[in-house]
């Protein structure tokens, strides 16, 4: 009764209090998987796309860090919000032109993250994907890594279906209601420092996985402890021990 009681609660003030946070030492009944940078190394190639075409259109001399560090782990919308606020006033085409740059990239295929299909396997816990990326690119990414049999369409949630983005909770708040599942009882998996952010705003356990290059870095690994996650996983197959001790 009290878990329904919470539920509803949560339900209601979902768009009204940005911060609520759910406390338990409950076992997790929910993995929410972010996309680029957990299931696949692609990440780093939806920041290149954007690198260049913002060098190029803006005279910028922007690196990969400093891309990674304004526009790492959001939305395209919230990419122009950010961009908008650095006085980077970009328009329509741009983002449709990088949407293409994304496509041949895609086209080019991409691999799943070594052992993550053996968490997808587990049938003790509900999963699905919350990712900042719009719906049309996430079903195409889910394609190419082959793992439409594990995310249906009702367990895909994307950028493009809540009004804020990461690392607002929005997203993460959608897909616990959509999956009949309490915040507390999420796990939200994700990469990036806005991701994190949006899983700790939503009151959920939050873990990073760092097993790729562009996060595996000791000051990347410092910003990850210092805005409170503190359990961080260079491989699926300690994610899994992890998960298993707490499903």
């Amino acid at each position: 009764m009290l878990d329904i009681l919470l539920y509803g609660l949560y339900t209601d003030s979902i768009f009204l209090n940005r911060k609520l946070i759910f406390m338990s030492d409950s076992k997790f009944k929910l993995i929410i998987w972010d996309f680029d940078g957990v299931i696949a190394d692609t990440e780093k190639l939806w920041l290149i796309d954007r690198q260049k075409l913002l060098n190029e259109r803006f005279n910028l001399n922007w690196d990969f860090n400093t891309t990674n560090h304004y526009l790492g782990g959001m939305s395209d919308l919230t990419k122009r919000s950010v961009l908008d606020s650095l006085g980077i006033r970009t328009n329509d085409q741009f983002w449709a032109d990088a949407l293409a740059l994304d496509n041949k990239a895609m086209k080019k295929g991409f691999s799943l993250t070594p052992g993550i299909e053996d968490i997808f396997k587990l049938k003790q816990i509900k999963q699905c994907i919350a990712t900042g990326g719009i719906r049309s690119k996430t079903e195409e990414k889910i394609k190419t890594v082959h793992i439409e049999s594990y995310f249906a369409p009702e367990k895909i949630f994307t950028a493009d279906m809540v009004k804020y983005g990461k690392p607002e909770p929005d997203l993460f708040l959608l897909a616990a209601k959509k999956m009949n599942t309490l915040p507390k009882d999420c796990l939200v998996v994700e990469d990036s420092l806005a991701g994190m952010k949006a899983g700790l705003k939503a009151g959920m356990t939050t873990v990073a996985f760092a097993g790729f290059d562009m996060n595996n870095t000791p000051e990347n690994i410092q910003k990850i402890k210092e805005i409170g996650v503190t359990n961080i996983f260079f491989s699926m197959s300690d994610l899994k021990n992890f998960i298993l001790t707490h499903a």
